[in-house]
């Protein structure tokens, strides 16, 4: 995810939503200690939210299934790591995303990094940071149970996850790819 960094400049994409699934306050609360590069797998345990008087502070996840571990493809290790080396607070309790002043990310500093990320992309002016997450689980569902999508998203009831198992191009004929395969194993076993 390009997110912005101490000298305001967007960085290299790192713990990207659309593979992490993690929601916005999910990851401007993580910490170094939060990040298993051994393991590729990203703890989530708070979750940042805003006062009215814009004091910050961390709470529980949504829900207790928000507490979670997530894990991310090898490919976006190499900047997770670089993203720590170069960009992350220091030490085991140093925030992992910092805003363009080096202080805590919020939502009204990240907005315009935001918007100019989107626009030297290319991306359509309509398109949210909430929408990567979205992208994400869509992504994950196809192959995915709906208790496993469910574990990865931190949600703890069926309903959310579904919204994202719809139909995606060519998981029809995976799906009957599967069920021949099926077929196939029961002809063979019934043959022996």
């Amino acid at each position: 995810m390009a997110l912005p960094q101490q000298s305001g400049a967007i960085g290299r994409p790192i713990l990207d939503p659309a593979f992490t699934t993690l929601r916005f306050g999910e990851l401007a609360s993580l910490r170094r200690r939060d990040i298993d590069t051994a393991g590729r797998v990203v703890l989530v345990q708070r979750a940042q939210a805003e006062m009215q008087d814009g004091k910050l502070f961390d709470k529980a996840p949504k829900s207790a299934a928000g507490v979670r571990p997530v894990a991310f493809p090898d490919e976006i290790l190499a900047d997770v790591i670089e993203h720590l080396e170069r960009y992350a607070g220091a030490g085991r309790d140093g925030h992992v995303f910092l805003g363009p002043q080096g202080g805590q990310l919020r939502r009204s500093n990240f907005r315009d990094d935001w918007i100019k990320a989107r626009m030297d992309a290319g991306i359509a002016g309509n398109v949210h940071f909430h929408d990567l997450r979205h992208t994400g689980n869509t992504l994950a569902a196809a192959g995915a149970s709906t208790r496993e999508l469910m574990t990865r998203m931190g949600h703890s009831t069926a309903r959310a996850a579904l919204i994202y198992q719809h139909m995606t191009a060519g998981r029809d004929r995976a799906i009957a790819d599967r069920l021949g395969s099926m077929i196939r194993k029961q002809q063979g076993d019934a043959g022996t």
